[in-house]
């Protein structure tokens, strides 16, 4: 009833990916092996490497769990390579946890994220300034920071389907069509990302939800539920305290088939917290 967190390269071959249903998984791959979360040991281990990163810079912005930005730009460490640094730092986090990672070095968060997954599962690629022009008109629209599916689409009815084909339009005719977001476009088809690695945080959005281990068929189970929810929002709500406003609150269904509703209302009195 659950979704694929992960899953290794040959149960990928099979067409198994991440967030897949586990039925949807299981049906395509019978003999798929799986194993529990353990999120307890991925944070123990998170940690480790991010001491590891510590040693490079202060200038740290984690993604997640197992992915983070650095802006080495003013390190002396390995000469002022960035290239060299994350050589070193695949190294350590080899030998002293046994783990392999892919590094992406480039001039700017977006170019540095898609360089990270050029070599994976255990590769490091570098994209120098002289290069990034090259580099970017060869991407497909898809590999943008931002284009998720229903835009990849609307770029596909208009003939758009790389970076170079995204050139030859207009920047405000980008804009035109995608709002902002077309403003957005241009500049990452000329490889510019002025986003700055950001240390501190700042959260937008609390949320819990759970997938049920069984179906339910009374509101009053249903209500038993929201009300275990409700209390689990409430504690992380509390974590986060600050002037930070509410200013809306959804609720979000998940159905069988893994298609899903959301209902939004907006706050009429913002409160901070």
């Amino acid at each position: 009833r659950g979704v694929v967190a992960t899953c290794n390269y040959e149960a990928r071959s099979w067409g198994v990916h991440s967030a897949m249903s586990m039925a949807q998984a299981l049906k395509i791959c019978p003999d798929l092996i799986v194993i529990p979360v353990r999120m307890e040991l991925y944070r123990q281990v998170s940690q480790q490497i991010h001491q590891i990163l510590q040693d490079y810079t202060e200038l740290i912005e984690p993604l997640s769990l197992d992915e983070a930005f650095l802006d080495v730009t003013d390190s002396d460490n390995c000469k002022g390579s960035a290239t060299l640094m994350a050589q070193e730092i695949r190294s350590r986090v080899w030998q002293d946890l046994r783990l392999v990672v892919s590094a992406g070095v480039a001039p700017n968060k977006f170019l540095a994220k898609i360089a990270s997954d050029w070599r994976k599962p255990n590769g490091l690629f570098t994209i120098t300034p002289d290069e990034v022009d090259d580099f970017v008109l060869q991407l497909p629209v898809n590999k943008l920071h931002g284009v998720g599916k229903v835009t990849a689409q609307k770029l596909e009815r208009l003939g758009i389907d790389s970076c170079a084909r995204l050139r030859e339009f207009d920047r405000l005719e980008l804009v035109r069509q995608f709002g902002k977001f077309g403003e957005r476009l241009w500049q990452l088809a000329h490889g510019i990302d002025e986003r700055p690695v950001e240390v501190e945080h700042v959260r937008k959005s609390v949320g819990v939800e759970v997938t049920l281990p069984a179906d339910l068929h009374q509101w009053q189970q249903a209500g038993a539920v929201l009300h275990h929810l409700q209390q689990e929002l409430q504690r992380r709500l509390a974590r986060h305290t600050g002037h930070n406003a509410i200013a809306s609150q959804g609720v979000k269904l998940k159905f069988s088939d893994f298609t899903q509703t959301c209902v939004e209302r907006r706050s009429h009195t913002i409160e901070p917290r």
